[in-house]
């Protein structure tokens, strides 16, 4: 199928609405998502107020957009490196791997997300929690079936469900990045994702 190849219009529009969502990107981590405003954001951006409000229609669609829209892009990325591989094994590493990279190359929105959700009124999460869970737990099935796939070749041992070991797994990688997060220099991201992985492929018990 042939994609459409947009008017110079369209890709000024496109472009003008990327660079709205940088500047809120920046005030926002700059100053919290409450204590900047839509002039601010104007400003930063270089557009007239009324040309931010033609794209969003309050700060928080601004804000639910860029969430999601960042959202959107770590779940894309994540789902193709599962896809990736030529084994179960290869398929967890390319995970692990990939998960510490996005989250890596995105730090200011995850910061500005973990920030502002703790104290977030019911409107600015509703719509933004749910999307977000959802693609959260499309990605857990999908390591799910990795397991069970590995389980069934016997790859695996079944000392769990497929599920549960998606989320041990998910949890290992997770307990990893926000170590990092609070201190990189000391509890840096494995560059090897087998160290995380091993702690549940491998075990410590010693036979």
């Amino acid at each position: 199928m042939q994609r459409k190849t947009l008017s110079r219009r369209e890709r000024e529009k496109l472009t003008q609405r990327q660079e709205m969502l940088a500047a809120a990107l920046e005030l926002f981590s700059e100053k919290g998502y409450h204590n900047s405003s839509m002039q601010e954001i104007a400003t930063r951006a270089e557009f007239a107020i009324g040309t931010l409000y033609k794209f969003f229609k309050n700060k928080e669609d601004l804000y639910k957009t860029l969430i999601l829209e960042q959202s959107d892009k770590f779940h894309t990325a994540i789902m193709t490196a599962l896809e990736e591989g030529e084994d179960e094994v290869e398929k967890l590493q390319n995970y692990v791997r990939a998960k510490g990279t996005v989250f890596m190359n995105n730090v200011s929105v995850i910061r500005l997300y973990f920030a502002e959700t703790r104290g977030a009124s019911f409107n600015i999460k509703a719509g933004l929690d749910g999307e977000i869970r959802k693609q959260c737990e499309q990605t857990l099935q999908t390591i799910a079936r990795i397991f069970e796939s590995g389980i069934k070749r016997r790859r695996f041992k079944k000392i769990a469900e497929s599920y549960q070991l998606a989320l041990a797994i998910d949890s290992l990688s997770n307990a990893f990045l926000f170590s990092w997060l609070e201190a990189p220099e000391t509890h840096p991201y494995p560059e090897d994702p087998d160290i995380i992985l091993n702690i549940l492929l491998k075990g410590l018990v010693i036979n």
